[in-house]
């Protein structure tokens, strides 16, 4: 059973896999917590497009 135990501690195959399943799984929840939300890009854009939208608007030729 030690043997065996030891072979496993020492056997470090799939640890790559691993460590680039963590830096995805990373990058995927900095992404998220950039473009999500009403605080990041997401309300960004949609106050830049607010903003143009009302400057059409008020600009926009009198029928």
């Amino acid at each position: 059973m030690k043997a065996l135990i030891k072979r496993f501690l020492k056997d470090e195959a799939g640890v790559t896999a691993i460590e680039y399943g963590l830096i995805a799984g990373l990058l995927a929840v900095a992404i998220v917590a950039a473009v999500g939300g009403d605080t990041g890009l997401t309300g960004s854009l949609k106050d830049a497009f607010a903003g143009i939208a009302k400057q059409v608007q008020t600009n926009a030729p009198a029928k």
